[in-house]
């Protein structure tokens, strides 16, 4: 589960509550995904980093994340120290909100679209 504790907590209280939100899940995890499929995406992110190739990115780079994202858990100081190394790069904590939803939250423009605009008018301004 990536979602933010605070909103599942919100959404089933009590137990049983819970327990319901997982049938219902798995549900839906069973009549939509192929074990393959998520073996394959698992494997493709394995050895993913991309700490050597950031010093050669030269467009002005906003890296995003939630304060509830357990995929990306800010706690790690990962993302914080290697965005230094983009030149025009911007490290963006979202606090956590009614609006967050851990990692889910990168699906929700109505959270982050502000930095989006400032980005997309950083960005055609001229080099100097």
């Amino acid at each position: 589960m990536t979602s933010s504790p605070k909103q599942l907590q919100k959404q089933a209280p009590t137990r049983e509550l819970a327990e319901a939100a997982l049938a219902k899940t798995e549900a839906r995890f069973y009549s939509s995904l192929d074990a393959n499929d998520m073996i394959y995406q698992f494997d493709a992110s394995r050895d993913y980093n991309p700490a050597p190739h950031l010093a050669a990115i030269k467009a002005p780079l906003f890296a995003i994340n939630s304060a509830d994202d357990q995929v990306n858990p800010p706690e790690l100081g990962i993302l914080e120290t290697e965005i230094k190394r983009v030149a025009k790069g911007r490290y963006i904590l979202l606090p956590i909100t009614d609006l967050t939803t851990g990692h889910g939250t990168h699906s929700n423009p109505a959270v982050w679209g502000n930095y989006l605009q400032e980005l997309l008018t950083l960005s055609e301004k001229p080099a100097h």
